[in-house]
């Protein structure tokens, strides 16, 4: 079976995805970076290996902060930025769509499409508290599991008004009411609506939201947010079929593509290629001003590859495996 795998490395999740030449899931696999992309990404391949045996992979795209890293363990064929494969995705999944809110961990954007191309986009990395993560601290403050507090959210009959412009503050805020008096669904509910605020002050101000409206990432797993959304721009927000790992479906589209216009063969080293040993280190570099910090990665001690440097000293001595 013809197959294409899409990998999104990001600072919270890493994503794998196997879509056959129809262009439909076969597998997916969205699993905890936790600060250790290698290994958790070569666990994933791993466990596709297994899972999928002699499955033939004619393309292989990467995305997300960790694109690059990915790229170079897995030889990928294409490498694309965020913005790009969740466009390409959410276009496949619905043709229509003109606006993509995208919430993960550690940051968030919107995509503003104009007859299916990107035509404007924005993206917060700075502030936590628009971001998955803040949701997940308060959980945790609440001890109440980040599964549950959507469904939490949905049993507010009166949601509390929390500043939601900083972390910091919304959580400051968010004891002093605990501490009021309020329950812990009008609480929750609040938090979510200060979320979607933070977000759509950020990312949004100035700019047309027209429908179709997705909202795809992580957090789009959570119905209050998602209800916090709809609420605040008075309009309908779908949810796609893969919207926890659009990134991978994107970039697995795009090596499909880009294999049907070269009809080249695939660079993929294969799953086995993942039970190496994968290790990364900086090597500083002050032979100029630039002082470029330069990131070095090898397999069984083996160099791969060198990036970071400006000059390309460093970068034009890697080699392929």
């Amino acid at each position: 079976m013809e197959c294409y795998l899409g990998i999104d490395v990001g600072s919270v999740s890493t994503n794998l995805i196997v879509m056959d030449q129809n262009e439909n899931v076969i597998k997916k696999l969205y699993l905890r970076t936790s600060g250790k992309p290698i290994s958790v990404l070569t666990e994933g391949l791993c466990m596709i290996g297994d899972e999928l045996g002699d499955v033939s992979i004619s393309g292989v795209g990467t995305t997300g902060s960790g694109r690059q890293l990915a790229s170079i363990i897995t030889g990928a064929d294409i490498v694309k930025n965020e913005i790009t494969t969740h466009a390409v995705a959410a276009r496949k999944l619905h043709p229509n769509v003109k606006t993509i809110l995208e919430i993960g961990g550690q940051d968030s954007k919107i995509i503003f499409l104009k007859n299916g191309v990107v035509s404007d986009f924005a993206m917060n990395s700075v502030c936590a508290a628009g971001t998955g993560s803040f949701l997940d601290r308060q959980a945790q403050r609440l001890q109440i599991p980040i599964e549950e507090f959507g469904s939490y959210a949905l049993r507010s009959h009166s949601p509390t008004r929390i500043a939601g412009r900083c972390a910091v503050f919304a959580e400051s805020d968010m004891i002093h009411k605990q501490q009021t008096g309020h329950n812990t669904e009008d609480i929750i509910c609040g938090l979510c609506e200060a979320l979607v605020r933070n977000y759509l002050n950020n990312l949004a101000k100035g700019k047309e939201i027209e429908e179709t409206i997705l909202f795809q990432g992580g957090v789009a797993a959570n119905v209050g947010i998602k209800a916090a959304f709809e609420r605040i721009l008075g309009k309908k927000v779908v949810i796609p079929i893969y919207y926890d790992v659009m990134g991978a479906y994107g970039a697995a589209l795009l090596a499909k593509s880009n294999f049907a216009k070269g009809g080249a063969k695939t660079r993929f080293y294969g799953f086995k290629n993942a039970k190496n040993k994968f290790e990364t280190r900086g090597i500083d570099c002050s032979d100029c001003s630039n002082c470029c910090e330069v990131i070095e990665i090898t397999s069984n001690e083996k160099m791969l590859a060198r990036w970071g440097d400006k000059c390309g000293k460093w970068s034009n001595k890697s080699v392929a495996m």
